[in-house]
């Protein structure tokens, strides 16, 4: 097996690493991490941190994964392949995560949730437990899933964002709330109450305002929604084959 880890790496007995893996300075892979082939791991990272709070068990990242420096990733959590962090991001026990996340700088998942695939969290993102974010879901720095209807207190009630919602930035959503299939919540809303699909969400508190069919493009007039017509970048070419085949049906029956 042809891994390369850092000689000041302390790799501890029981952990699990693929072909072509990569450990740097001063990591420490704890004894129940499974890492997948051809992973990166930068400098000062801790992979398998245990918690206290669950019993002991795997935390799997996979295939073809980028762990940044300073990164902490807890036991009892599944990551798909292409698992991508920035630095200093801290991931909790309990998530289940599909393949192509992406978790930006200084993020924190708080653990205890779930996570679609090709899911896309900018900097400084904090999701609390309990929350559940489908597929293709874009949230921006700053953005903060609440799930404490009455802080602080032993009760959770987790956010949904559903499959190809937008949450802009330094918006906050509210314990329990719903953001539907490809809704938008504009930058600094207070999301109080559920967001249908497709529609925009915007202000302090959050209102609904129309259909995300009306925002156009500045430069031709064009729908900006749904964003997956027009944006395709670093996503497989699987999807966008699918992506590509499904608006053009609906073009062909207008």
């Amino acid at each position: 097996m042809s891994v390369n880890i850092h000689p000041t790496a302390i790799v501890m007995p029981g952990a699990e690493l693929g072909e072509e893996v990569t450990i740097g300075p001063y990591s420490i892979i704890g004894q129940v991490a499974r890492i997948g082939k051809g992973t990166v791991i930068g400098a000062y990272c801790e992979i398998g941190t245990h918690a206290g709070v669950l019993p002991s068990s795997a935390v799997e990242i996979g295939t073809n994964s980028v762990i940044r420096s300073g990164s902490v990733i807890y036991q009892n959590s599944v990551f798909g392949e292409g698992l991508k962090t920035g630095h200093r991001v801290t991931l909790r026990e309990g998530i289940s995560a599909g393949a192509g996340l992406q978790v930006g700088t200084l993020s924190d998942i708080q653990g205890h949730c779930s996570i679609g695939q090709h899911v896309r969290l900018h900097s400084n993102v904090h999701v609390g437990q309990k929350s559940t974010i489908g597929d293709f879901v874009w949230i921006f720095p700053y953005v903060v899933l609440t799930n404490d209807p009455h802080p602080p207190s032993e009760t959770m009630e987790g956010c949904v964002i559903e499959d190809f919602a937008v949450v802009a930035t330094m918006s906050t959503v509210l314990p329990g709330q719903i953001v539907g299939r490809g809704a938008l919540v504009g930058a600094m809303t207070l999301v109080k109450e559920n967001v249908p699909e497709d529609m925009i969400c915007v202000g302090v508190p959050g209102r609904i305002v129309g259909s995300t069919s009306k925002v156009r493009f500045k430069d031709n007039g064009k729908s900006v929604y749904p964003w997956r017509r027009h944006f395709h970048r670093g996503y497989p070419e699987e999807v966008i084959a699918r992506w590509r085949h499904e608006f053009s049906q609906e073009d062909d029956a207008k």
